[in-house]
């Protein structure tokens, strides 16, 4: 129904790791696994939910990742959390800013340890999330 470019490469100017993340939204989510084997031969790995109920998840590239295919069926609540996050940070540079400080600080400190980088800015995201969630209501 709708394709949405999302996380940080989505916002000018925040610094980011070259990844694209997309986000399809579909009529029906449970259709997708069909496609699990098509998404393969394109070189994205089916991974399912991948701990986030409702989404189905596909990665693109192993260890050197390049895309990140996060799909939801149209009327999910991690669609709006993701576009309000995404606009918000574009039309906040003082917390585009503030983010992609934290984002580099944490990944010189734990180079080798994604979930480490990952919990580190938990806390900030969710904060701004919640930010966002209420500007984009507004907007």
């Amino acid at each position: 129904m709708d394709i949405h470019h999302i996380g940080s490469t989505a916002v000018p100017g925040l610094k980011a790791k070259p990844i694209i993340d997309m986000l399809p939204v579909v009529k029906d989510i449970a259709r997708i696994d069909a496609y699990n084997e098509a998404m393969g031969q394109l070189g994205y790995v089916p991974r399912g939910e991948f701990g986030l109920e409702g989404r189905r998840y596909f990665p693109k590239g192993g260890d050197n990742r390049t895309h990140h295919v996060h799909m939801y069926q149209t009327g999910h609540p991690a669609t709006k959390r993701h576009l309000a996050f995404r606009d918000y940070l574009r039309s906040h540079p003082e917390a585009a800013n503030e983010y992609g400080s934290l984002k580099e600080k944490l990944a010189l400190r734990y180079s080798n340890d994604p979930a480490s980088y990952v919990n580190g800015k938990e806390a900030w995201v969710m904060a701004t999330e919640q930010k966002a969630l209420a500007w984009y209501t507004k907007a």
